[in-house]
């Protein structure tokens, strides 16, 4: 029986030569750089900070000692597999050619050796770990379904050696577990990462710089663009909410299907970090619609109800 691994013990990822399955000494040959484009929707970032610049000095005095790794576009060109930092380094050097293994990959191999050649950089930023997340996540799920040459159904690339074992069943459906393993993450947390990408760029800024937490961020990824853009204006505007806002905000809008930015602002204060508020009983349009003709306005609906229960208040005294 395999050992079962600890929680949040990463599998080791095979380095991009091993996933290639490049012979030691292979060919390498050297390619214009302007040939080559960055990997499409690639998501992690090419910054200019103390690392790159260590790099730079690497390359300029040895040289780029690991090829980069592209495939050929239908224009002629390349695409980059694995390299973007050093050929952004070789760049910032004024390097026209950088060596190169040309490979022949389909998009969802492209996309597993460009996600697992940068996963384990510690420097990450949730954004970044989120779409990359996505994108391995979706083409393992698009190789699970697709049988090999050999007829069998393939389950993704660094599949461990316990999982391998298992039934092709038990393999097919469960890309989130095997994703899990091989980054040393929960299958819960994987999909939190996954369900930040429903979140507008301003808000995702805000989980990347740490001031909005993720499980809160992961409750706003549930709601519409347009009310993430009121949340927005006001966070910008008051300052962090907490996540009970967040779930007074979404049961709200799951009572009464819609709401207004004047809405919002109200519920958001209203539930505001230490502020006493009394009890009250609420009953939304959706509640109250059943008891009047349709014909009726919510202002015809409240002087109806003030009607009534100055009535019942005038019996009660009696």
């Amino acid at each position: 029986m395999a050992q079962k691994k600890r929680p949040g013990e990463k599998i080791k990822l095979l380095s991009v030569d091993e996933l290639l399955g490049v012979p030691e000494g292979e060919f390498t040959e050297e390619i214009v750089i302007e040939d080559i484009h960055p990997f499409k929707n690639h998501p992690f970032r090419v910054v200019d900070d103390e690392k790159m610049e260590e790099l730079v000095e690497s390359i300029k005095h040895n040289g780029v000692l690991t090829p980069v790794c592209v495939r050929p576009d239908s224009e002629g060109g390349f695409e980059m597999i694995s390299g973007h930092r050093r050929m952004h380094a070789a760049q910032l050097l004024g390097m026209e050619k950088i060596p190169a293994i040309i490979k022949e990959l389909d998009d969802d191999d492209a996309t597993i050796i460009m996600i697992d050649a940068n996963i384990q950089r510690e420097e990450l930023l949730a954004s970044e770990k989120a779409f990359a997340y996505k994108m391995r996540y979706e083409a393992m799920r698009r190789k699970a379904g697709r049988p090999s040459k050999d007829g069998k159904v393939m389950t993704g690339r660094n599949v461990p050696d316990h999982i391998k074992k298992l039934s092709q069943n038990e393999t097919n459906f469960r890309s989130d577990e095997v994703f899990a393993e091989m980054v040393g993450e929960s299958r819960a947390q994987i999909h939190r990462f996954i369900r930040l990408t429903e979140l507008i760029p301003e808000l995702l800024a805000l989980v990347d710089s740490k001031k909005l937490p993720i499980m809160t961020a992961v409750d706003v990824s549930y709601l519409s663009k347009e009310i993430q853009g009121y949340l927005y204006e006001y966070i910008h505007e008051n300052g962090m909410v907490k996540s009970y806002q967040v779930t007074a905000l979404r049961k709200h809008i799951s009572d009464t299907e819609s709401i207004t930015q004047l809405e919002l602002i109200k519920i958001l204060n209203d539930n505001l970090p230490g502020k006493t508020t009394t009890k009250k009983i609420t009953f939304t349009e959706k509640k109250l619609r059943k008891y009047f003709p349709d014909i009726y306005s919510i202002e015809d609906m409240e002087k109806v109800m003030i009607r009534l229960l100055t009535q019942w208040k005038k019996e009660q005294g009696e």
